[in-house]
């Protein structure tokens, strides 16, 4: 029998079974970028370094020049979105709204991703996406004018949530019809990896809008009180207004790619009904809901958290929002850290193997929620001209071991979702399915917050009932997915082929 040369075979391999160093590169790529990854992962499938087809070289210019425009206008929205949070958070606090609307902020504007998830991605479809993305851009600027001209903030942060539950599908739909097939890793990497930077830059920009002595200054600048706007927080979210401005004019310069889609009928009950079937099809997949359950749990308690830290650091540490805000970027800043370390050392076959950190996450939250200013040493260092007391370090080194864990256990879990969807489903469905249940998990849990701080909980006692939540629900999911692995050993599926 004729011996196929090695080349051959690992040219087989690599197609016929997903590699799953493939998988969670993939994953990783959603928080750091593709260069880092580059250089830990030399023996990356080959369809991650060719280059474009004879057919495409001739368009090199214009696909580079139409992916780089993308890339800036996701930079500039996703950036506005974040900074958004942290002034509108300002804006209730000026009007003396009660403390238990803070956290609904975040459901206000993540309940369009669970409402419009049928069928945001048949609007999407609708025209060309740099039209969409043009579109959803202008409405949440719209959002914000409403935020300063009378609108409730929270009726006017749902307004900006339509925009970005709309956005979603048209910012990653465009790349399947700009790029070529071998080039879509890299392209999810860079919007990833941008948008990541995007959330650290963003909570910090929000956090530097509404100081007095940059707020004041765009007060007087744009004469804001002749038009009755007078706070910092709204000369914040005017100067944000602007950012959404230059995301929408930026999406004007996206090319159209020229693809057209078959006019899809708008069928509320059709698309409920598929959307459903596709629910519960991964929901009984063995490998399928262990992943989706910890995705799950993960984004309900990270937005928890992201009102969580800024509560405990006005509580242990004496911080301001604007100061509290840093240490939000803190916690992105571990989460990218793990993220990495996941994707340097942990395979798609052993990503259940990650399980654990979830339940060491849960309990290092319970003993941050301890820790105050006068646990800590007096006095502390001097970074770039910047006085850092111990406190504010201890509590840092925390909250990025806390991110580390986060980042950790959930880019792998990402990986094997992506490809028990793949397996069962199209990608974008699959995508859908896990949106929406990741959405619907962050509305439940900031209902919960909410209730816990209208009930005058201590933030000690959040953090204590947060962190055991997690310790248990993490516990659960383990003894759920032994209980399958008795029953039937589902690991062999871990780079199965499509089905459908």
């Amino acid at each position: 029998m004729r011996r196929r040369p090695a080349t051959e075979c690992c040219e087989i391999r690599i197609c016929v079974s997903p590699c799953s160093r493939k998988y969670i590169l993939r994953t990783a790529l959603q928080f750091s970028s593709f260069t880092w990854l580059k250089l830990q992962f030399p023996n990356a499938p080959s369809s991650l370094k060719r280059g474009r087809p004879p057919s495409f070289r001739h368009k090199e210019n214009r696909l580079k020049r139409g992916f780089y425009t993308i890339m800036a206008a996701q930079f500039l929205s996703s950036l506005a979105d974040n900074a958004l949070l942290i002034a509108a958070i300002a804006l209730l606090a000026s009007l003396g709204a009660p403390e238990w609307q803070t956290p609904l902020l975040k459901l206000f504007f993540v309940v369009s991703y669970v409402l419009l998830a049928a069928w945001v991605g048949i609007f999407a479809d609708s025209m060309p996406k740099g039209r969409v993305m043009f579109l959803t851009n202008f409405l949440k600027a719209v959002g914000c004018l409403l935020m300063l001209f009378g609108g409730h903030p929270l009726l006017a942060y749902a307004i900006v949530g339509i925009g970005a539950a709309a956005y979603s599908p048209a910012k990653y739909g465009i790349l399947t019809e700009l790029l070529p097939a071998e080039k879509l890793v890299i392209a999810n990497g860079w919007i990833e990896g941008l948008t990541v930077g995007s959330i650290i830059l963003g909570v910090v920009l929000g956090g530097v809008l509404i100081k007095p002595e940059i707020a004041s200054p765009i007060l007087s600048l744009f004469h804001l009180n002749a038009i009755g706007l007078t706070s910092f927080a709204e000369a914040a979210i005017f100067a944000i207004t602007f950012v959404y401005v230059a995301a929408s004019i930026v999406n004007l310069a996206i090319p159209d790619t020229g693809a057209r889609y078959p006019k899809q009928k708008f069928d509320p009950i059709d698309s409920i009904r598929g959307f459903m079937t596709s629910c519960r099809l991964l929901w009984h997949d063995r490998l399928g809901q262990i992943s989706l359950s910890v995705t799950t749990l993960f984004w309900g308690a990270g937005a928890v958290l992201q009102f969580l830290v800024l509560k405990w650091c006005d509580h242990a540490l004496g911080m301001t929002l604007s100061e509290g805000a840093v240490m939000q970027a803190v916690v992105s800043l571990g989460i990218a850290v793990g993220a990495v370390l996941a994707a340097a050392r942990v395979p798609l076959v052993k990503s259940l193997s990650v399980l654990p950190m979830g339940i060491i996450m849960g309990a290092l939250v319970m003993c941050m929620a301890f820790f105050t200013r006068a646990d800590a040493p007096a006095g502390g260092i001097e970074i770039f001209g910047q006085s850092l007391s111990w406190a504010v370090i201890i509590a840092s080194i925390g909250m990025i071991a806390v991110g580390i864990c986060a980042g950790f256990f959930v880019v792998p879990m990402n990986a094997l979702l992506q490809h028990r969807g793949h397996v069962l489903m199209s990608a974008g469905r699959s995508i859908a399915v896990q949106n929406f249940n990741e959405n619907l998990s962050i509305l439940t849990m900031l209902g919960v917050y909410s209730l816990l701080i209208k009930l005058d909980l201590s933030v000690p006692a959040t953090m204590l009932t947060f962190g055991g939540f997690v310790m248990v629900s993490m516990a659960l999911v383990i003894l759920k997915h032994h209980r399958n692995q008795r029953e039937f050993d589902s690991t062999h599926l871990i780079g199965e082929e499509k089905r459908h």
